[in-house]
């Protein structure tokens, strides 16, 4: 055992001599040469969407945005520099303007771009304005580069309610800036995590960022700052079925309590509503616009005689803004689609999200399990086929 002590001894010295020496390179190679052309079949696919973000070290925002479902691709690269080209050698020096960044390759069908700035948000400090973490200098300041109106809307929307929630203790730094261009690095840098784990662990470990992720982003500071999802299409486009009726087909349409629900933002009784005790396994869909919102998975009794569930049944699905209808302040959830209320989110939910969205039944139709393929909403079947 004394060995096997002795070659554990010496491999963690040489991991931190190792960490040492790439922090003090910085999140570097050779330095050599002009970025190269890194192409995937994903980036050529037209039903793939792109997302650029800057989080210092690039080898560790690619690896940590590559566990996403739904991104297809993700290239570590240079942004936000005024040169029509980028290397590393250049970019290190701070003198370009460039920021060591990542473009993510992702299907709009399976993750929204919303979930990626928040995801974003919550794998970088976003208070520091010199660097992040180990890494310091302006070329590994934080920032969001928007390719469009749209992009730009959704990262000012989520940046605005991080920083209204007042979970940091600090401003936020993170910029927002206008796409120019992006420059893939050198190919070494590449699937860095992949092909030089050791070394990548090494630095990783030696660098704190995870240290200071897990003291800034606890659970409880997710939660209150992200309530609920800033959805892209549901508030830019509004072109739902839903969004289109005017005043009288909708009256036509829905019985006096759903409208007064959906269209008057009014509160159903408590124990006398047609959901509040539902038990049969299904989703919950927008009785305005057929939007899928909740699934029973994530329905609990709350003992407040309305559905009650954890989280939505996909993170796009609602959004939510401030109610001061009442003397106190609450956060009202409006579907992203027909903007119908839906009810209000709170705090007291069980955890693993610790949130409660409550919910009107009038506001929701009921799809069971067992109709979801004849509804056109067969993509959720293995929801409940994993819960069986």
């Amino acid at each position: 055992m004394g060995n096997v002590k002795e070659k554990t001894q010496l491999a963690v010295t040489a991991c931190l001599l190792l960490a040492l020496a790439l922090i003090a390179a910085g999140c570097a190679g050779d330095g050599g040469g002009v970025g190269s052309v890194h192409m995937s079949k994903a980036q050529n696919d037209t039903r793939y969407e792109k997302a650029v973000f800057a989080g210092g070290c690039f080898w560790c925002l690619e690896a940590d945005m590559e566990k996403l479902k739904g991104v297809q691709d993700v290239v570590s690269g240079y942004a936000g520099g005024k040169a029509a080209e980028a290397a590393y050698g250049q970019v290190s020096t701070g003198r370009t303007g460039h920021l060591e960044s990542v473009e993510v390759t992702y299907d709009p069908a399976e993750i929204g771009y919303a979930d990626l700035v928040r995801y974003f948000f919550t794998h970088v400090d976003p208070m520091d304005d010199g660097g992040q973490f180990v890494d310091r200098g302006s070329q590994y300041r934080t920032a969001i580069f928007y390719a469009d109106s749209k992009q730009k809307q959704v990262a000012e929307q989520i940046k605005e309610q991080i920083e209204q929630s007042g979970v940091l203790q600090g401003a936020v730094a993170t910029m927002l800036l206008p796409l120019q261009g992006f420059y893939p690095a050198e190919d070494y840098h590449q699937d860095y995590y992949k092909e030089n784990s050791v070394r990548y662990q090494c630095y990783r470990a030696g660098s704190g960022r995870d240290k200071v992720l897990g003291e800034i982003w606890t659970q409880s500071a997710m939660n209150k700052s992200f309530l609920g999802a800033v959805d892209q299409k549901g508030r830019d486009e509004k072109k739902d079925a839903g969004a289109k009726l005017g005043e009288g087909e909708l009256k036509t349409r829905l019985t006096p309590l759903q409208y007064s629900v959906t269209q008057e933002d009014a509160t159903e009784r408590a124990f006398d509503n047609e959901y509040w005790d539902e038990k049969r396994e299904g989703i919950y869909v927008d009785v305005v616009s057929g939007q899928p919102l909740f699934s029973s998975t994530d329905k609990f009794d709350s003992g407040t005689g309305w559905p009650s569930f954890t989280k939505p049944i996909e993170p796009d699905s609602v959004t939510t803004r401030e109610d001061k209808s009442l003397s106190r302040t609450r956060v009202e959830v409006r579907s992203s689609q027909a903007d119908s209320h839906l009810g209000h989110v709170f705090q007291d939910g069980p955890q693993p999200t610790g949130v409660r969205y409550c919910m009107n039944s009038a506001a929701l139709r009921f799809v069971p399990a067992k109709d979801l393929e004849k509804e056109g909403l067969g993509r959720f079947q293995d929801i409940f086929k994993k819960e069986k």
